[in-house]
């Protein structure tokens, strides 16, 4: 699996969030209607009832996690669906605590949005390339 941030994520390449705000309370701003994919993934911490009203206004797909309250536990359905979007996000989740563990983490010293797109390129191509080299290895052993 290659690793692209924008099509992981459905971020618009160009917006976007002030660091104090969670993405939840401004995440119509930053999906993309021009991305590859309608998928929005998240954990519980996104599910509301707006944000799925958001959802289903705008051409996008929920593969948001359900949450469980005090006296009210999730259906068994729900628990295995909440185990399936865990298995994709885990995917991605991979990716980011490679790059914390190996190629510098999240901080990129760049100014400006064209230097630091670059400079994520350079991540997500290294990425792919570790990862390329991993999968040749195991077909050699």
């Amino acid at each position: 699996m290659l690793f692209r941030m924008r099509r992981v994520f459905g971020y618009s390449a160009n917006s976007c969030a002030i660091a104090s705000v969670h993405d939840s309370q401004v995440l119509g701003q930053l999906l993309d209607d021009d991305n590859e994919t309608d998928a929005v993934w998240g954990d519980s911490a996104y599910r509301s009832e707006e944000i799925e009203a958001v959802l289903d206004l705008l051409p996008f797909e929920s593969h948001i996690h359900e949450r469980a309250y005090r006296n009210h536990p999730l259906t068994e359905q729900q628990q295995t669906d909440n185990r399936e979007r865990s298995s994709v996000r885990a995917k991605v989740e991979h990716v980011f605590g490679n790059w914390m563990m190996t190629i510098g983490g999240k901080f990129v010293r760049s100014v400006g949005l064209d230097a630091v797109s670059t400079m994520l390129g350079l991540k997500h191509l290294t990425y792919n390339f570790k990862r390329f080299l991993y999968h040749q290895a195991q077909i050699v052993a």
